[in-house]
């Protein structure tokens, strides 16, 4: 049975409601950001899920040496479009990120957007941080960005909907699920008489659990951050930042 993120046509459907022309132009600032968040210089970078390329861009952009990833054709594409219009070489590989492993390659290896807890199995989120750990060089970098449980938790409403500049409509129902593990969602887009629905899952975590599963899968100095700026992760958090350090 095929799972929810292999449906191209979800991606196709929601990519303007994901990725905004507002949304997309953060990148610049993020990847600022996690220059100064860990001191990086450049180097090697790896963009895991790296989805329209919009980090993975800006970080070639900045003369670094990018390898990006993602198992969806139709995001990849536009992360190449992207990369043409601003000039820039980046390796894309189509994979599936539990698959994806190259030991001792990169300094720094960045995972953005919450792409982290798609599975049903735990132990696969575990694979996937092994593998990134497994692809740095001594001493490099792993960032992970993401909604808490805790921010989640915070500012939680079930149903929201915007109205969207061709008049459709999209509505989004969020069911916490398995005593906060996870969460479900449902996306509904309205457009005149007809209407697209699309639902799928994904772990929620909580900012300890990911710090300890990053140990666990070998990292270092595990930190966790409130946003790229370096903010506390407490009660004014507005994403879950965590970063690690392979042992150099």
């Amino acid at each position: 049975m095929a799972e929810w993120f292999e449906d191209e046509n979800f991606w196709h459907v929601m990519y303007p409601h994901m990725f905004s022309e507002a949304r997309l132009a953060m990148a610049v600032d993020e990847v600022r950001n996690i220059f100064r968040l860990i001191g990086f210089h450049g180097g090697n970078v790896l963009d895991l899920c790296c989805g329209p390329g919009r980090h993975s861009v800006e970080f070639a952009r900045r003369g670094c040496k990018v390898t990006a990833v993602d198992r969806t054709p139709f995001l990849l594409e536009k992360a190449r479009e992207k990369a043409r219009a601003v000039g820039v070489e980046v390796e894309w590989i189509q994979e599936d990120m539990r698959r994806f492993r190259r030991p001792g390659q990169y300094d720094l290896a960045v995972s953005m957007l919450t792409s982290l807890g798609y599975f049903d199995d735990p132990r696969e989120d575990v694979l996937v941080l092994t593998h990134l750990y497994e692809s740095l060089k001594p001493g490099g970098f792993c960032v992970m960005d993401m909604m808490g449980r805790e921010i989640l938790a915070r500012d939680f409403h079930p149903t929201v909907s915007d109205k969207n500049d061709d008049g459709s409509i999209l509505v989004q129902r969020r069911e916490v699920r398995d005593g906060w593990a996870r969460l479900h969602n449902e996306r509904i887009l309205i457009k005149g008489d007809k209407a697209l629905t699309f639902s799928f899952h994904q772990r929620i975590f909580a900012g300890q659990e990911l710090k300890e599963q990053m140990q666990c899968a070998g990292f270092q100095d595990v930190t966790l951050y409130g946003d790229l700026e370096g903010a506390d992760y407490g009660i004014q958090a507005t994403r879950l930042v965590a970063v690690g350090r392979k042992a150099a």
